[in-house]
């Protein structure tokens, strides 16, 4: 089964989350519902990345390294599809 790493932006503050998911297009959904917490505060979100893996391993090792970066400029860098690690 693949699973994906996504980076959702959201369009009332232009901010990112970064997360993984079997099915980036369901999880979108969940983000954009009724509930409290970070995204729920934020809404609404869209995709703006994806990235694909063979293992859910894998997608969580590259949810994390993003994750690490904590720059704004490399995930740009990401969603525009420059070089970036």
């Amino acid at each position: 089964m693949d699973y994906f790493v996504y980076i959702l932006q959201s369009a009332k503050d232009g901010s990112f989350y970064i997360g993984y998911s079997e099915n980036p297009s369901s999880r979108l959904e969940k983000h954009n519902r009724p509930h409290s917490g970070y995204t729920g505060r934020k809404q609404p979100w869209k995709i703006v990345y994806t990235e694909q893996f063979d293992s859910k391993a894998e997608a969580q090792k590259r949810e994390q390294y993003i994750k690490k970066m904590k720059s704004k400029d490399f995930i740009l860098k990401l969603i525009n599809g420059s070089s970036a690690g």
